[in-house]
């Protein structure tokens, strides 16, 4: 994917669901959102095992977030990935939103990008957040 793609994304999209946010400060899975917030994106947790992250509700999927959706950052392994995706389209066909789905940096599923990609869905995997956000804009 083009760095400019990846600028067109970071500045169209600021609600983020992340799944497999952790309720540990420590992981990267709670540090790389954490980052994201405070450069002004909305974080939505989603995490079945959290009543609220960031003193926001956390949800158990996809599905129960009431809030419009516009990338859908993934923090579970790759195996897992196919799982996440189909229940983004099946919103995205209720909703209407889910722009992007975002795997984490060693994150990777072909099976699941395709199923994205025919839904209109950018796919990015095996890219940290994080890490693109300051290799793009800096500290």
């Amino acid at each position: 994917m083009s760095e400019d793609r990846i600028r067109e994304i970071f500045e169209n999209y600021s609600n983020i669901a992340v799944v497999g946010i952790s309720r540990n400060p420590e992981k990267p899975s709670r540090r790389v959102p954490r980052y994201l917030l405070s450069k002004g994106y909305n974080i939505i947790p989603v995490n079945p095992h959290a009543d609220e992250i960031f003193g926001k509700k956390s949800y158990n999927n996809l599905l129960e977030v009431e809030e419009e959706i516009d990338i859908v950052e993934v923090f579970r392994p790759s195996e897992e990935a196919k799982e996440v995706v189909l229940e983004a389209i099946e919103r995205k066909d209720k909703r209407g939103d889910i722009k992007v789905i975002w795997l984490q940096e060693g994150i990777k599923n072909e099976e699941a990008k395709k199923l994205a990609e025919k839904k209109g869905i950018t796919f990015v995997q095996d890219k940290c957040m994080y890490k693109e956000h300051i290799r793009i804009y800096g500290e």
